[in-house]
């Protein structure tokens, strides 16, 4: 290109930078939006769900609490608690109860909720969200006045404490995500344990001590980088085939003595997911040790060390963030996966807890699925706070792993 003898830029030449520098504020607008596209359709999308946690309601009580006692019922002690269920309640129901556990070991909040749920039974008549209870209140009520004459409406907040100690009920008001919750905790720490050592060791394997140049460990590497993007439901079909199958003896416990078992366990389902998350893990910890500098490795083998000393004490210490970071990714997918439970054999109605891998089971996203497809809008209320914890739990483990990421890396 032309310049003047002054060293300046022609006019041409002027024209051209400002024309790359015009494109480069483009593109950086088409960045900006993006971003805050994406951060929009995030906030609404938890937004809509969070407006289906709380929201009034409208309840038909099948017995008056009023007609019970003189007094609210939340005041009652417990002596008066037990004896409106005695009054009320069959004998065969009363020796339930308490084979489940003595009326007079339960306290007087337990007391009192088993009155509401056994006496009052309250049934629900319908919903509304948290933005149509604020903004549309005298609509409403008019509403329940014509429609449900003897109804009463009432506040209700799905996502409480009871909603996460609870099992699963067919009552949309005594229903909960304790099992669920277990189950995906179980499931999760399975799947950790069968595919962390393994990804990471195949890693190690391939970054630091396969000949990249072997056809053999070529096509391994071709088939990993594959593995990565086959759909869930695939890894949902041979996890059938193998693990609730092949190896039923093993998963069901039966080869342990654990009667009645038939494959479709916590341990079949985290195999599976095992193998689901193997591909993103193998590949994440290969990156991370690639991203190791080799003059770490070429001083750590010039003092003498062995390959694996150096892998150990060097190599794997300054991948370790990364490997975290590839862990977030892999904990994320397996959280949240529904297909392969399905296959595998994850239950949608289970009210005991699991007590071990060979327990049958249901996951959080089963129960979720479950709820959603059920016509009464409680259930998708239901389905929203489960959400709701699902999000928290997931977002726990990756903080937890966020943080360990950025303790190793100040010791680097």
């Amino acid at each position: 290109m032309s310049l003047f003898s002054n060293g300046s830029l022609s006019t041409q030449e002027y024209s051209q930078v400002g024309h790359r520098h015009r494109i480069g504020k483009v593109w950086e607008k088409v960045f900006l939006f993006s971003t805050i596209l994406g951060v929009a359709v995030l906030v609404i999308l938890l937004a809509s769900i969070l407006n289906q946690t709380v929201g009034l309601i409208a309840v038909i009580n099948d017995v008056d609490p009023e007609t019970l006692s003189a007094q609210p019922l939340e005041t009652l002690d417990s002596n008066s608690l037990i004896t409106i269920l005695q009054s009320h309640l069959s004998g065969g129901r009363l020796r339930t109860l308490n084979r489940e556990q003595p009326l007079i070991e339960r306290s007087q909040s337990q007391l009192y909720q088993l009155v509401v749920d056994t006496v009052v039974e309250p049934q629900v008549q319908a919903t509304w969200l948290l933005s149509q209870s604020l903004f549309s209140r005298s609509q409403i009520e008019a509403q329940v006045a014509v429609q449900w004459p003897s109804a009463h409406l009432e506040w209700r907040s799905w996502l409480n404490l009871s909603f996460l100690v609870e099992p699963m009920n067919s009552d949309p008001l005594l229903a909960g995500v304790r099992t669920s919750l277990l189950g995906s905790l179980y499931l999760i720490i399975i799947t950790i344990i069968i595919a962390f050592p393994i990804g990471i060791g195949a890693a190690i394997y391939l970054e630091e001590y396969a000949d990249k140049t072997n056809k053999l460990n070529k096509i391994i590497q071709t088939n990993i980088d594959n593995l990565s993007g086959v759909p869930s439901i695939v890894y949902g079909i041979l996890g059938l085939a193998i693990f609730v199958r092949l190896l039923s003896s093993i998963t069901s416990g039966s080869i342990f003595g654990v009667e009645d078992g038939n494959g479709r366990t916590l341990l079949s389902a985290g195999f599976t997911m095992a193998l689901l998350v193997l591909p993103v893990l193998i590949i994440n910890t290969q990156e991370a040790i690639r991203a190791v500098p080799n003059s770490i490795r070429q001083a750590s083998y010039g003092l003498g060390a062995t390959q694996w000393q150096t892998i150990w004490n060097h190599v794997l210490p300054a991948a370790l963030p990364g490997i975290l970071t590839g862990s977030i990714l892999a904990i994320s997918r397996a959280i949240g996966e529904t297909a392969p439970l399905i296959v595998v054999g994850a239950a949608t109605y289970v009210i005991t807890d699991p007590n071990g891998p060979f327990s049958v089971f249901t996951a959080l996203p089963i129960q979720i699925y479950n709820w959603t497809t059920r016509p009464q809008p409680e259930w998708r209320n239901l389905a929203a706070s489960a959400i709701v914890v699902l999000m928290v739990m997931l977002l726990s483990m990756n903080t937890a792993a966020i943080l360990l990421r950025n303790r190793f890396q100040k010791r680097l």
